[in-house]
Protein backbone atom coordinates (compact mmCIF):
# COMPACT_ATOMS: atom_id res chain seq x y z
CA UNK A 1 0.00 0.00 0.00
CA UNK A 2 1.29 3.43 -0.95
CA UNK A 3 0.97 6.15 1.70
CA UNK A 4 1.17 9.81 0.73
CA UNK A 5 2.37 12.34 3.30
CA UNK A 6 1.10 15.86 2.55
CA UNK A 7 2.89 18.70 4.31
CA UNK A 8 1.95 22.33 3.53
CA UNK A 9 4.95 24.62 4.11
CA UNK A 10 5.21 28.34 4.72
CA UNK A 11 8.63 29.71 5.72
CA UNK A 12 9.77 26.36 7.09
CA UNK A 13 13.40 26.27 5.92
CA UNK A 14 14.72 25.83 9.48
CA UNK A 15 12.77 22.67 10.20
CA UNK A 16 12.05 21.02 6.84
CA UNK A 17 15.12 18.81 6.71
CA UNK A 18 14.56 17.56 10.24
CA UNK A 19 10.90 16.87 9.46
CA UNK A 20 11.87 14.90 6.37
CA UNK A 21 14.41 12.89 8.35
CA UNK A 22 11.71 11.97 10.88
CA UNK A 23 9.14 10.85 8.29
CA UNK A 24 11.88 8.95 6.43
CA UNK A 25 12.55 6.94 9.59
CA UNK A 26 8.87 6.06 9.82
CA UNK A 27 8.85 5.10 6.13
CA UNK A 28 11.75 2.70 6.70
CA UNK A 29 9.90 1.07 9.60
CA UNK A 30 6.74 0.61 7.53
CA UNK A 31 8.47 -0.73 4.42
CA UNK A 32 8.90 -4.31 5.78
CA UNK A 33 5.17 -4.30 6.53
CA UNK A 34 4.33 -3.74 2.87
CA UNK A 35 3.81 0.02 2.99
CA UNK A 36 5.69 2.32 0.63
CA UNK A 37 5.60 6.09 1.05
CA UNK A 38 5.76 9.30 -0.96
CA UNK A 39 6.24 12.82 0.38
CA UNK A 40 4.19 15.68 -1.07
CA UNK A 41 5.38 19.12 -0.01
CA UNK A 42 3.45 22.25 -0.95
CA UNK A 43 5.32 25.54 -0.64
CA UNK A 44 2.66 28.17 -0.01
CA UNK A 45 4.61 31.11 -1.41
CA UNK A 46 7.30 31.11 1.29
CA UNK A 47 9.57 34.15 1.53
CA UNK A 48 12.56 32.23 2.84
CA UNK A 49 14.56 29.38 1.25
CA UNK A 50 11.84 26.76 1.69
CA UNK A 51 11.72 26.07 -2.06
CA UNK A 52 15.50 25.59 -2.24
CA UNK A 53 15.32 23.09 0.63
CA UNK A 54 12.55 21.19 -1.15
CA UNK A 55 14.53 21.08 -4.37
CA UNK A 56 17.52 19.68 -2.49
CA UNK A 57 15.35 17.07 -0.77
CA UNK A 58 13.91 16.05 -4.15
CA UNK A 59 17.44 15.58 -5.53
CA UNK A 60 18.34 13.34 -2.58
CA UNK A 61 15.08 11.38 -2.32
CA UNK A 62 13.15 10.25 -5.40
CA UNK A 63 9.99 9.91 -3.30
CA UNK A 64 9.79 13.67 -2.73
CA UNK A 65 7.26 15.65 -4.76
CA UNK A 66 6.94 19.40 -4.34
CA UNK A 67 4.71 22.15 -5.66
CA UNK A 68 5.55 25.80 -5.08
CA UNK A 69 2.91 28.52 -5.41
CA UNK A 70 3.45 31.81 -7.20
CA UNK A 71 2.43 33.59 -3.99
CA UNK A 72 0.86 32.85 -0.63
CA UNK A 73 -2.62 31.45 -1.31
CA UNK A 74 -3.26 30.13 2.20
CA UNK A 75 -3.22 26.73 3.86
CA UNK A 76 -6.56 25.66 2.40
CA UNK A 77 -5.17 26.03 -1.14
CA UNK A 78 -2.01 24.19 -0.09
CA UNK A 79 -4.06 21.29 1.28
CA UNK A 80 -6.05 21.14 -1.93
CA UNK A 81 -2.89 21.09 -4.05
CA UNK A 82 -1.46 18.29 -1.93
CA UNK A 83 -4.63 16.22 -2.22
CA UNK A 84 -4.69 16.73 -5.98
CA UNK A 85 -1.13 15.49 -6.32
CA UNK A 86 -1.18 12.64 -3.77
CA UNK A 87 -1.42 9.26 -5.45
CA UNK A 88 -1.37 7.03 -2.37
CA UNK A 89 -3.96 4.48 -1.33
CA UNK A 90 -3.97 6.37 1.96
CA UNK A 91 -3.14 10.03 2.48
CA UNK A 92 -1.87 11.61 5.70
CA UNK A 93 -2.04 15.38 6.15
CA UNK A 94 0.33 16.92 8.70
CA UNK A 95 2.22 20.13 9.47
CA UNK A 96 5.91 20.38 8.63
CA UNK A 97 6.84 22.14 11.88
CA UNK A 98 6.83 18.85 13.87
CA UNK A 99 3.86 19.89 15.99
CA UNK A 100 2.25 16.80 14.46
CA UNK A 101 4.51 13.99 15.74
CA UNK A 102 5.65 11.75 12.83
CA UNK A 103 5.78 8.69 15.11
CA UNK A 104 1.97 8.73 15.17
CA UNK A 105 1.93 7.72 11.51
CA UNK A 106 2.41 4.06 12.46
CA UNK A 107 -0.60 4.17 14.76
CA UNK A 108 -2.69 5.73 12.00
CA UNK A 109 -1.69 2.97 9.58
CA UNK A 110 -2.62 0.32 12.14
CA UNK A 111 -6.06 1.85 12.69
CA UNK A 112 -6.55 2.16 8.94
CA UNK A 113 -5.96 -1.61 8.65
CA UNK A 114 -8.93 -2.10 10.99
CA UNK A 115 -11.23 -0.66 8.32
CA UNK A 116 -11.45 3.02 9.22
CA UNK A 117 -11.53 5.41 6.27
CA UNK A 118 -10.50 8.36 8.41
CA UNK A 119 -8.07 8.11 11.32
CA UNK A 120 -8.13 11.44 13.13
CA UNK A 121 -5.56 12.67 15.64
CA UNK A 122 -7.10 14.89 18.31
CA UNK A 123 -4.73 17.25 20.07
CA UNK A 124 -5.11 17.71 23.79
CA UNK A 125 -4.90 21.24 25.17
CA UNK A 126 -2.19 20.41 27.66
CA UNK A 127 0.02 23.48 28.01
CA UNK A 128 -2.49 25.89 26.50
CA UNK A 129 -3.44 28.94 28.50
CA UNK A 130 -6.75 29.05 30.32
CA UNK A 131 -8.06 31.89 28.16
CA UNK A 132 -7.27 30.08 24.91
CA UNK A 133 -8.76 26.82 26.15
CA UNK A 134 -11.95 28.51 27.34
CA UNK A 135 -12.29 30.48 24.11
CA UNK A 136 -11.88 27.33 22.01
CA UNK A 137 -14.48 25.42 24.02
CA UNK A 138 -16.98 28.25 23.75
CA UNK A 139 -16.38 28.52 20.02
CA UNK A 140 -16.94 24.82 19.36
CA UNK A 141 -20.01 24.77 21.57
CA UNK A 142 -21.45 27.69 19.61
CA UNK A 143 -20.49 26.54 16.15
CA UNK A 144 -21.85 23.01 16.64
CA UNK A 145 -25.25 24.49 17.43
CA UNK A 146 -25.23 26.23 14.05
CA UNK A 147 -23.32 24.23 11.44
CA UNK A 148 -24.54 21.12 9.65
CA UNK A 149 -21.51 19.00 10.64
CA UNK A 150 -19.91 18.28 13.99
CA UNK A 151 -16.58 19.98 14.64
CA UNK A 152 -14.59 18.54 17.55
CA UNK A 153 -12.33 20.63 19.74
CA UNK A 154 -8.70 19.68 19.15
CA UNK A 155 -9.37 18.00 15.79
CA UNK A 156 -7.59 19.66 12.88
CA UNK A 157 -6.02 18.61 9.59
CA UNK A 158 -3.76 15.94 11.09
CA UNK A 159 -5.41 12.74 9.88
CA UNK A 160 -5.18 9.72 7.61
CA UNK A 161 -7.74 9.40 4.82
CA UNK A 162 -8.46 6.51 2.50
CA UNK A 163 -8.44 7.06 -1.24
CA UNK A 164 -12.24 7.18 -1.43
CA UNK A 165 -12.34 9.91 1.21
CA UNK A 166 -9.73 11.93 -0.71
CA UNK A 167 -11.68 11.52 -3.96
CA UNK A 168 -14.87 12.62 -2.21
CA UNK A 169 -13.17 15.75 -0.84
CA UNK A 170 -11.74 16.58 -4.28
CA UNK A 171 -15.24 16.33 -5.76
CA UNK A 172 -16.23 19.30 -3.56
CA UNK A 173 -15.15 22.15 -5.80
CA UNK A 174 -16.22 25.25 -3.86
CA UNK A 175 -13.78 28.16 -3.83
CA UNK A 176 -14.23 29.08 -0.16
CA UNK A 177 -12.87 25.95 1.47
CA UNK A 178 -12.87 24.97 5.14
CA UNK A 179 -11.12 21.61 5.11
CA UNK A 180 -11.90 20.70 8.70
CA UNK A 181 -15.60 20.94 7.87
CA UNK A 182 -15.22 19.22 4.49
CA UNK A 183 -13.49 16.25 6.08
CA UNK A 184 -16.37 15.94 8.53
CA UNK A 185 -19.01 16.47 5.85
CA UNK A 186 -17.93 13.58 3.59
CA UNK A 187 -18.30 11.15 6.48
CA UNK A 188 -17.21 7.49 6.05
CA UNK A 189 -16.19 5.26 9.00
CA UNK A 190 -13.85 7.22 11.26
CA UNK A 191 -11.95 6.82 14.51
CA UNK A 192 -10.17 9.33 16.73
CA UNK A 193 -7.27 9.09 19.14
CA UNK A 194 -5.64 11.72 21.32
CA UNK A 195 -2.05 12.91 21.44
CA UNK A 196 -0.17 15.39 23.57
CA UNK A 197 0.35 18.86 22.19
CA UNK A 198 3.89 19.30 20.83
CA UNK A 199 6.00 22.45 20.78
CA UNK A 200 6.89 24.02 17.46
CA UNK A 201 10.49 23.06 16.61
CA UNK A 202 11.57 26.25 14.81
CA UNK A 203 10.28 29.61 13.68
CA UNK A 204 6.95 30.94 14.79
CA UNK A 205 3.38 30.35 13.81
CA UNK A 206 1.95 32.48 11.02
CA UNK A 207 -1.45 32.40 12.74
CA UNK A 208 -2.41 35.72 14.29
CA UNK A 209 -5.47 36.54 16.37
CA UNK A 210 -7.05 38.13 13.28
CA UNK A 211 -6.25 35.06 11.21
CA UNK A 212 -7.76 32.72 13.80
CA UNK A 213 -10.85 34.92 14.02
CA UNK A 214 -11.32 34.86 10.25
CA UNK A 215 -10.75 31.11 10.20
CA UNK A 216 -13.41 30.68 12.87
CA UNK A 217 -15.86 32.80 10.89
CA UNK A 218 -15.15 30.73 7.78
CA UNK A 219 -16.09 27.62 9.71
CA UNK A 220 -19.30 29.23 10.90
CA UNK A 221 -20.44 30.54 7.53
CA UNK A 222 -19.18 27.85 5.13
CA UNK A 223 -21.57 25.12 6.24
CA UNK A 224 -24.92 26.73 6.89
CA UNK A 225 -27.21 29.69 6.20
CA UNK A 226 -28.40 30.05 9.77
CA UNK A 227 -26.83 33.48 10.32
CA UNK A 228 -29.11 34.73 7.52
CA UNK A 229 -32.08 33.10 9.20
CA UNK A 230 -31.00 34.58 12.54
CA UNK A 231 -30.86 38.03 10.94
CA UNK A 232 -34.43 37.53 9.72
CA UNK A 233 -35.61 36.45 13.17
CA UNK A 234 -33.83 39.39 14.76
CA UNK A 235 -35.49 41.79 12.36
CA UNK A 236 -38.91 40.29 13.09
CA UNK A 237 -38.19 40.55 16.81
CA UNK A 238 -37.24 44.20 16.51
CA UNK A 239 -40.40 44.86 14.48
CA UNK A 240 -42.47 43.24 17.23
CA UNK A 241 -40.74 45.29 19.93
CA UNK A 242 -41.25 48.46 17.89
CA UNK A 243 -44.95 47.67 17.51
CA UNK A 244 -45.38 47.05 21.23
CA UNK A 245 -43.46 50.23 22.05
CA UNK A 246 -45.61 52.25 19.63
CA UNK A 247 -48.81 50.87 21.16
CA UNK A 248 -47.50 51.76 24.64
CA UNK A 249 -46.67 55.35 23.56
CA UNK A 250 -50.13 55.81 21.99
CA UNK A 251 -51.87 54.41 25.06
CA UNK A 252 -49.79 56.63 27.36
CA UNK A 253 -50.65 59.69 25.22
CA UNK A 254 -54.36 58.90 25.37
CA UNK A 255 -54.29 58.50 29.14
CA UNK A 256 -51.77 61.15 30.22
CA UNK A 257 -51.69 63.47 27.25
CA UNK A 258 -48.77 64.23 24.97
CA UNK A 259 -45.47 64.63 26.80
CA UNK A 260 -42.02 65.67 25.61
CA UNK A 261 -40.28 62.53 24.32
CA UNK A 262 -37.16 61.49 26.17
CA UNK A 263 -33.81 62.20 24.58
CA UNK A 264 -32.22 59.05 26.02
CA UNK A 265 -35.00 56.83 24.67
CA UNK A 266 -34.66 58.23 21.15
CA UNK A 267 -30.88 57.97 21.04
CA UNK A 268 -30.93 54.44 22.46
CA UNK A 269 -33.57 53.28 19.97
CA UNK A 270 -31.85 54.86 16.95
CA UNK A 271 -28.42 53.56 17.92
CA UNK A 272 -29.69 50.06 18.69
CA UNK A 273 -31.65 49.71 15.46
CA UNK A 274 -28.79 51.12 13.40
CA UNK A 275 -26.38 48.66 14.99
CA UNK A 276 -28.66 45.73 14.24
CA UNK A 277 -29.04 46.88 10.65
CA UNK A 278 -25.26 47.00 10.23
CA UNK A 279 -24.95 43.49 11.62
CA UNK A 280 -27.59 42.25 9.20
CA UNK A 281 -25.85 43.95 6.28
CA UNK A 282 -22.57 42.40 7.37
CA UNK A 283 -24.05 38.91 7.44
CA UNK A 284 -25.66 39.38 4.02
CA UNK A 285 -22.40 40.85 2.71
CA UNK A 286 -20.42 37.80 3.85
CA UNK A 287 -22.65 35.44 1.90
CA UNK A 288 -22.80 37.76 -1.12
CA UNK A 289 -19.01 38.01 -1.16
CA UNK A 290 -18.69 34.24 -1.15
CA UNK A 291 -21.12 33.95 -4.03
CA UNK A 292 -19.03 36.58 -5.84
CA UNK A 293 -15.85 34.50 -5.50
CA UNK A 294 -17.64 31.30 -6.51
CA UNK A 295 -19.08 32.88 -9.66
CA UNK A 296 -15.71 34.26 -10.81
CA UNK A 297 -14.33 30.74 -10.89
CA UNK A 298 -10.69 31.68 -10.33
CA UNK A 299 -8.18 28.88 -9.66
CA UNK A 300 -7.43 28.10 -6.04
CA UNK A 301 -3.70 28.50 -6.66
CA UNK A 302 -1.03 29.06 -9.32
CA UNK A 303 2.13 26.99 -9.54
CA UNK A 304 5.54 28.67 -9.85
CA UNK A 305 7.77 25.61 -9.66
CA UNK A 306 7.28 21.87 -9.30
CA UNK A 307 8.95 18.56 -9.99
CA UNK A 308 5.58 17.23 -11.14
CA UNK A 309 5.70 16.47 -14.86
CA UNK A 310 2.29 17.97 -15.54
CA UNK A 311 2.15 20.82 -13.07
CA UNK A 312 -0.51 22.55 -15.14
CA UNK A 313 -2.93 19.79 -14.15
CA UNK A 314 -2.76 21.08 -10.59
CA UNK A 315 -4.00 24.56 -11.58
CA UNK A 316 -7.72 23.92 -11.17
Amino acid sequence: MLISIIAPCYNEEDVLERFHDEVQKVAEELLPLGHDMEFVYVDDGSRDRTLHVLQRLADLDARVRYVSFSRNFGKEAALLAGLKHASGDSVIVMDADLQHPPELIKRMVQLRAEGHDQVIARRTRTGDGMARTLTARLYYRLVNRLVDVELVDGVGDFRLMSRRVVDAVLDLTEYNRFSKGLFAWVGFPSTTFEYENAVREAGRSSWTFKGLLNYGLDGLISFNNRPLRAALYLGMGLLTVAGVYTAWIVAAALVNGVQTPGYVTIITAVTGVAGVQMVMLGVIGEYTGRIYYEVKGRPHFLVKASNVKRAKDLIQ
